[in-house]
């Protein structure tokens, strides 16, 4: 048996412990917020995700797709709320064709179910969405992620694990009996209390601050993560019923984002959202939450400034969304045409964490780097919760070679 550390109790995380603990390994995770799930993974729209953006043979499609039927599965051996709604991805103009095809084609590679849907069937499916075209995909749904992880914690403490909240790890280092030395923090009633935690080996899955405890490891990665905010509205009124099906947009094909879509809820629903701003601090959920020394890390790295000079248009149109409710009513509009202002409540946002090459390029794929005795899960955004058990099944398997 061996003894081994997740750094990490999002979905990803867990999902690691909770295949480890399975096996027979001694884990411990250790979390720095007092309960889990509470950045990325309790903070999304809730879709299973299908697969079709994919480049194909990626790992965001592999395991993506694969991801899809595993979650699916897992929520409901659980009985976890979980839905198979199907998918429209629109093009609202003629312009957006191309675009729609490309997705059709890397779908079908994929193995995606998915079907082409021309406008009057659109009409039928979703009366309130106009567009020239469609793409139906069957196999995205929408589940209760903070109730997935819920299970997967129990299933680490069935398994003799332990989930530890309120633990900040500090550093990590090879013990000199040959595996890793980890220092933590505590919180408690008075001072925070150190301690070590010595393990044969380590599994990092750090989210917005996953390149930053790589270093502490030891290792150097080549990415930095800059976060994104994505800030989410609720539909009241007449728009509370306004799809019955997730509605996205055509994507721009030059970033990894989404764009602003329609999520009926598991409440009865629709999530509006999110854009992409930069934000000023890695749990920066706000415009007024700022860290100077995350704005910094975000500043100091060349790649961003690359980013920006390449696509300042783009850029500046989501601070416009960000900043200006009837700007991101416009772009609402463009699936939904009778979405108003008056529609819209706030919700929580989220941040995503983003791994950006130093010359620029946004990383498309999950990556996890790999040292001796430890595994970094280094970029996992969206698709990362719906793979979060596939993600789980390759990090096991790299830990092992480590």
């Amino acid at each position: 048996m061996r003894r081994i550390a997740v750094v990490g109790a999002g979905i990803i995380g867990l999902a690691v412990a909770a295949r480890l603990a399975a096996r027979g390994d001694d884990v411990v995770v250790l979390e720095k917020e007092q309960g889990i799930a509470r950045h990325q993974t309790g903070r999304n729209s809730g879709v299973i995700h299908s697969g079709l953006y994919y480049a194909p043979g990626s790992l965001k499609a592999r395991l993506g797709t694969a991801g899809a039927a595993s979650m699916t599965r897992f929520a409901q051996e659980r009985g976890i709320d979980v839905r198979t709604t199907g998918k429209l991805v629109v093009a609202t103009d003629a312009s957006e064709l191309p675009a729609l095809a490309e997705l059709e084609r890397r779908g079908t590679a994929n193995g995606v179910p998915l079907r082409r849907v021309a406008a009057t069937e659109l009409s039928r499916i979703e009366p309130h969405v106009r567009g020239v075209g469609a793409l139906h995909v069957a196999s995205t749904g929408i589940v209760d992620y903070p109730a997935v992880c819920r299970a997967l914690a129990d299933d680490v403490a069935q398994h003799g694990g332990e989930v530890r909240c309120g633990v900040r790890v500090v550093g990590a280092r090879p013990s000199s009996g040959g595996g890793m030395a980890i220092d933590v923090e505590s919180a408690g009633t008075g001072n925070n209390r150190a301690e070590e935690i010595v393990v044969d080996a380590l599994v990092a899955c750090a989210g917005l601050y996953a390149d930053r405890f790589a270093e502490t490891c030891g290792l150097a990665p080549d990415v930095r993560i800059v976060p994104f905010r994505g800030e989410y509205f609720d539909l009241v009124g007449d728009a509370a019923h306004v799809v019955t099906n997730p509605v996205y947009p055509v994507p721009d094909p030059r970033f990894p984002f989404l764009g602003v879509h329609l999520t009926p809820t598991l409440h009865g629903s629709v999530h509006a959202g999110p854009n992409a701003v930069l934000a000023l601090a890695r749990e920066g959920y706000r415009w007024r939450d700022v860290v100077p020394g995350d704005v910094f890390d975000s500043l100091s790295w060349p790649g961003l400034w690359a980013l920006g000079a390449h696509h300042v248009v783009p850029g500046a149109r989501e601070v416009v969304r960000s900043l200006s409710r009837r700007a991101f009513v416009r772009s609402l509009q463009r699936l939904a045409p009778m979405i108003e202002r008056q529609h819209l409540v706030p919700a929580p946002s989220g941040v995503r964490a983003q791994a950006l090459e130093r010359d620029g390029r946004l990383v498309d794929d999950f990556r996890i780097l790999t040292g001796p005795r430890q595994v970094h899960v280094l970029n996992a955004p969206s698709p990362a919760a719906t793979a979060s058990l596939e993600i789980a099944r390759t990090v096991v398997q790299r830990l092992d070679e480590a």
